[in-house]
């Protein structure tokens, strides 16, 4: 093993550091300065002699290799140059004595290399010098010869890199990459070229199934090297990844299978991670877009759980900073559905390669087979954006990752913390249930009373939020922007952005206003307050425009069905409504018979409550309502807040004063009169069966819902001892009712001149 360690000394030792770095040493600025203690060196370690050969060469490897030059030589320039050759000769001629070495021993020793799939100590110090090679300055001539010798590695001992345990897979891919910025072309090809063989070996290595161990520590890999300050991401790496794509296309081998596509996602990862990480820096200050870069970050990490999970916490902390509790509460949510995914399948991961029974042995058989055997699936009645966890590549290698039983708890805690923060108390229980039955098979009573008793005070939340009325869960609003001078890739695109409880309209518009002057210049930046369809065209370009409209959530007659509590039509939502009122002339406001309205519904990405506060707007639909169907739905929408009051237990007067007085004016007019309530009501059951087929079913059905809604109306008036409203409301519904009816066909004396009563 000293032996490799020698070799390693050697490397490190003749090492070339470049023409200016000797003109400085043959200065006098190099080894004048650096003081070395050589007693210290000459100083036995240990009596073991062993011990001490290893100390002696630890010394040697610390050793500056300036003392390697020749400095009897002038300071011209003509020497520095001279100098400068000898030195790069002799740094090439060392290294390429060592490969030839190396690949001697690699042929001679192959069995014993080979021992345990390749990961044994013979081998560790074998690849240990083949990275010496790319860790140190080479010459050009002697990098060539080391790719290649890197290549044989490769192609010899396959199963080291693929099967078992993924440490020397990920410090190749590590280097590779730093290769692929280098400054010289052919450099760059050539560590493009090997970094492609490496992916096209491990495809082959699984039968042509996938490359998922290759793939994986590449996108670690260039999270270490954004990490570590590595400057990749510019033209040079991005001429690399372009190589890389060339080598997967041009392949024959592999045209008809699904490699190329996926060197192609792989490529588009990495490119997402540096662009995200590149624009991080310049939208530091715009809390939406810095978790959109985070976001896409964590997507791009959607393969390797150690990475998504940093970039969801990180979102999480933000969330947080910013007051949006709801939305931190579901990224410790995903969170904990990516460990419990992980865990899911790690006792199958454990059984494929070697060096991953230590990692099994931390899952407990129930958390695998038993409570958590649907992984991320079993929080799917939290949120359907839970689906996103799913898509985790498995890999057997991944000694990074340490997650077990109890991680998963303490997450899980975190969620149900982190919701009863957001105020969400009804998906506390849904947390606890995954909880309660570990404690209960460890008997952890202590742990479990403490459960038991939040939610007994989550439940007693709920009651108290739902009788009060006075939880919000947020307010939304559709933003769109637009000036491809300034917003570059959000050009056009629309957002449906979530705001803390009761924002107002001006509040966002004021922030999205300040926030975008201070990028652009205020007198660059407009608001748009009209609400209908932008059309690019008729803006300026010399300016950045804001399209800024409230929204409310859309529930169709079914999810209203299903959905019975505030909670639940809070929820989990999709679709935002906003209606705008046109006529048929061009005006936006007209008379009551030309009164138009488009209600637009807008369907977003994802659900809301989601890891970010904004999402994009899938698609958009537009209804078009002509006026008596304008007329027929405000006095629907009337009719339904005003029997939601009167159905209520507790009765409030105040919002039923501000009901009423937005419902009823005094109008004149005479109608027939009737002895007493049932006859009215018989004779609007009369009325139905004689016109069913002749009117609208909008219209029909709006009749039958005031009959109804006329006896409620009188049992309500008459409990709250009020007869006099009772009858002066009676009087405007029949009146309303009667004129509706004789002269529903009649645009002038029809429905249109009486919607006005309600």
């Amino acid at each position: 093993m000293d032996f490799f360690t020698i070799l390693e000394v050697c490397l490190h030792q003749f090492r070339y550091m470049g023409k200016r770095y000797i003109a400085r040493n043959q200065e006098g600025l190099g080894p004048m300065s650096i003081t070395h203690d050589k007693r210290a060196q000459t100083l036995p370690v240990s009596r073991n002699r062993a011990g001490m050969m290893h100390a002696r060469l630890q010394q040697l490897s610390s050793l500056d290799n300036s003392y390697t030059f020749n400095h009897s030589y002038g300071h011209s320039d003509a020497d520095v140059i001279h100098q400068s050759l000898l030195e790069a000769n002799i740094a090439t001629e060392v290294c390429l004595t060592v490969q030839d070495i190396m690949s001697l021993f690699t042929h001679v020793f192959k069995g014993q290399l080979l021992a345990e799939h390749g990961h044994n100590a013979l081998m560790k110090k074998v690849f240990d010098v083949h990275l010496c090679f790319v860790r140190i300055n080479q010459s050009e001539t002697a990098l060539k010869s080391v790719f290649a010798a890197l290549r044989n590695l490769v192609y010899k001992f396959p199963s080291m890199f693929f099967e078992g345990r993924a440490d020397m897979c990920a410090a190749m891919c590590y280097e590779i990459l730093k290769s692929c910025n280098s400054k010289l072309s052919t450099i760059r090809g050539d560590a493009s070229t090997l970094l492609y063989f490496l992916m096209r070996n491990n495809f082959e290595w699984t039968r042509r199934r996938s490359f998922v161990r290759s793939h994986l520590q590449v996108i670690i890999a260039v999270s270490q090297l954004i990490a570590d300050v590595i400057g990749i991401g510019g033209t040079r790496f991005q001429q690399s990844l372009a190589i890389i794509n060339n080598c997967a296309n041009s392949d024959r081998a592999v045209k008809c299978t699904g490699f190329p596509s996926e060197v192609k996602d792989l490529t588009k990862r990495i490119r997402t991670v540096l662009m995200a990480t590149a624009q991080m820096k310049e939208h530091e200050n715009d809390p939406e877009m810095l978790v959109d870069l985070q976001y896409s970050l964590a997507k791009s990490y959607a393969s390797t759980p150690e990475l998504r999970k940093t970039w969801l916490d990180s979102m999480a902390k933000i969330h947080v900073k910013n007051g949006d509790l709801s939305e931190a509460a579901m990224c410790y949510i995903h969170v904990a559905a990516l460990v419990a995914e992980y865990l899911r399948r790690k006792d199958t991961i454990g059984k494929q390669g070697h060096g991953e029974i230590q990692i099994s042995r931390q899952v407990p058989w129930n958390l695998t087979r038993g409570i958590f055997k649907q992984g991320c699936s079993a929080f799917k009645v939290i949120t359907p954006n839970i689906d996103e966890e799913a898509a985790m590549m498995e890999d057997g290698g991944m000694q990074d990752v340490h997650y077990n039983e109890d991680v998963l708890m303490e997450l899980l805690e975190q969620c149900a913390d982190g919701l009863w923060k957001a105020e969400r108390y009804e998906l506390i229980t849904n947390v606890y249930k995954l909880i309660i039955p570990v404690y209960e098979e460890r008997q952890e009573f202590e742990k479990l009373a403490h459960l038991y008793e939040t939610l007994h005070q989550a439940y007693k939340k709920i009651a108290e939020v739902t009788h009060t009325g006075k939880r919000l869960l947020g307010t939304y609003f559709r933003v769109g922007f637009f000036g491809q001078g300034f917003f570059e890739d959000e050009d056009g695109k629309e957002y449906i952005y979530k705001e803390p409880k009761l924002t107002q309209l001006s509040e966002i518009s004021q922030r999205l206003m300040k926030l975008y002057s201070d990028k652009f210049g205020s007198e660059n930046v407009r608001i748009i307050y009209d609400d209908g369809k932008v059309n690019p065209k008729d803006l300026d370009a010399k300016f950045a425009y804001i399209q800024v409209t409230y929204v409310t959530p859309f529930l169709d007659e079914k999810e209203m069905q299903d959905r019975k509590t505030d909670f639940e039509k809070s929820h989990n939502i999709q679709r935002f409504v906003f209606e705008m009122p046109f006529t048929v002339s061009g005006k936006k406001q007209g008379g009551v018979d030309q009164q138009c309205k488009r209600r637009t519904i807008l369907t977003t990405m994802h659900h809301f409550p989601y890891v970010k506060k904004r999402i994009p707007v899938m698609y958009q639909q537009h209804i078009d309502l002509n006026p008596i169907e304008v007329a027929i739905d405000e006095m629907s929408n009337k009719v339904s807040e005003l029997q939601l009051l009167c159905s209520s237990s507790d009765v409030d007067m105040i919002k039923l004063q501000l009901k009423l007085q937005g419902s009823v004016i005094v109008q004149v007019g005479c109608s027939p009169a009737f002895n007493n309530d049932l006859e009215f009501t018989l004779w609007l059951l009369k009325l139905h069966s004689k016109s069913a087929e002749l009117l609208p079913d909008n219209l029909f059905i709006f009749l039958a819902n005031i009959s109804c809604f006329y006896l409620k109306w009188k049992c309500f008036f008459f409990k709250c001892g009020n007869p006099d409203m009772f009858l002066f409301m009676s009087s405007n519904i029949k009146q309303f009712v009667i004129h509706s009816t004789e002269n529903v066909f009649h645009p002038k004396k029809g429905i249109f001149s009486h919607c006005a009563i309600l």
